[in-house]
């Protein structure tokens, strides 16, 4: 262990080659790779462990830009890389880390599946976060796991390391009851519209309206920008061309109630006429005239929920985030008739078993069997 200790040169040179940057010369690692063609040697041969991950996360395996994967995915990888790396050398010693030798300077290359095994035992047991926090979420750890499981599995087929470190993995994943409960139903969605319009909150109002309403993403509403909100020349009115996961498109249809709140958002933060506003400024903005973050638009909307909820929606044990909400639009269409296949498509989901997530505690209860009793085999008890 004494080889990654924090004071060793070797673990000084080697967090130095590993400090991860948003700044990424994508053409000098091409042309690496182009060079080691000429010379008919390994693809990723002038590569070390940063390159690697560098590639792992910005290289653009399609024609497009625009269909690989989108920023916050790859900052999502990114800081899960880096929290692995880091935990690798400030945390080695803790889960028993026994590297003997570092291979051609590269910790990649000097791991073997039990330091794997052993790491994800002490993220999921004793690693800082869970020493201050309690345990991780059993989707945080799936999520941790599959990132690291698709690293690994790219290490081993570019042929950058021989052993297959994924198989250090153990398999996680998320079962029904570990999923929070993200279920409001349109009574309790009412509830907050009517107290939030009392209060005159025109901010928190229109927020709740425009995502239980078009079902959008966190991120899909912080990165509207004006030009996306189009008049329909088919069917009248306007949508939203709202921008999903993996770049994908598709169109929200507006009612001219949610259009009102929309301009309600607009003119309580000051903003200027859609008529007359840039079409690239952002359509929704914090009163700081910055488009809205994820992060920071679900901590705005707990912390202005949890003002009202014992008092609005009394002792519910939903944690209201703005998620909530896409969840609230999918159950609403449920209950209003629409077919499952519909809601995906709408929701952008591109698997029902997604979508059926969101709905599987309303179909338990309305298939359950008490509801085909008939009320003459049980006399006046039902």
């Amino acid at each position: 262990m004494a080889i990654l200790s924090e004071q060793s040169t070797s673990s000084l040179k080697i967090r130095n080659n590993l400090e991860l940057s948003d700044s990424v010369d994508m053409n000098d690692l091409q042309l690496r790779i182009d060079q080691a063609e000429k010379e008919h040697q390994s693809k990723y041969v002038y590569f070390n462990d940063k390159d690697m991950v560098n590639w792992f996360l910005h290289e653009n395996k399609h024609l497009r830009k625009s269909d690989g994967r989108t920023k916050r995915s790859t900052k999502e990888y990114q800081r899960e890389l880096q929290q692995f790396i880091e935990a690798l050398l400030a945390h080695g010693s803790e889960f028993n880390l026994d590297i003997e030798e570092i291979v051609e300077g590269s910790i990649f290359k000097s791991l073997q599946p039990r330091h794997i095994r052993k790491y994800q035992e002490w993220l999921q047991t004793s690693s800082p976060y869970v020493r201050r926090n309690g345990s991780y979420a059993t989707a945080t750890l799936e999520r941790k796991t599959t990132i690291l499981r698709s690293f690994f599995r790219f290490l081993h087929e570019a042929d950058y390391i021989t052993e297959q470190l994924e198989q250090g993995l153990k398999i996680i994943y998320t079962k029904k009851d570990d999923r929070p409960n993200r279920d409001l139903g349109p009574e309790d969605v009412v509830k907050l519209l009517r107290k939030f319009q009392d209060m005159q909150h025109h901010v928190m109002f229109a927020i709740v309206h425009i995502l239980t309403t078009t079902g959008m993403r966190n991120e899909e509403f912080c990165t509207l920008k004006v030009k996306d909100l189009k008049r329909d020349t088919i069917n009248g009115g306007w949508y939203l061309a709202v921008t999903g996961k993996g770049n994908k498109r598709r169109d929200i249809p507006v009612k001219s109630k949610v259009l009102d709140s929309i301009l309600l958002l607009r003119n309580a933060r000051g903003l200027t006429s859609l008529d007359v506003a840039n079409g690239d400024s952002p359509l929704f903005t914090t009163n700081t005239g910055n488009a809205y973050t994820p992060p920071y638009l679900s901590q705005y909307v707990k912390k202005e929920i949890q003002k009202i909820k014992a008092q609005t929606l009394g002792d519910t044990e939903v944690t209201i985030t703005p998620h909530v909400f896409r969840h609230a639009f999918a159950i609403i269409s449920q209950q209003n008739g629409i077919d499952v296949y519909q809601i995906m498509r709408s929701l952008g989901h591109e698997k029902i078993d997604t979508t059926m997530i969101y709905l599987q505690k309303v179909f338990e209860r309305n298939k359950h069997a008490i509801h085909k009793w008939k009320s003459e085999k049980f006399g006046e008890f039902i």
